[in-house]
């Protein structure tokens, strides 16, 4: 079974959401050890994880 894409304004999301709770400039692989890992707070990562589940919970009622 094929993995689902997400749609572009669902990637602009993902990012918004990292940028702004975990404090990453992109969500791209970089093939840089200090570049593609971050040591993360446990409640920036809870944040981040909420924001994303809300926007998923809106996308999905917003398509009803």
């Amino acid at each position: 079974m094929a993995k689902p894409m997400l749609s572009e304004a669902a990637q602009q999301e993902l990012l918004r959401i990292a940028r702004q709770h975990l404090f990453l400039e992109t969500l791209e692989t970089r093939k840089h050890g200090s570049l593609d890992f971050k040591e993360q707070a446990v409640w920036c990562i809870r944040d981040a994880l909420e924001a994303a589940y809300l926007a998923g919970m809106m996308d999905h009622h917003r398509s009803e």
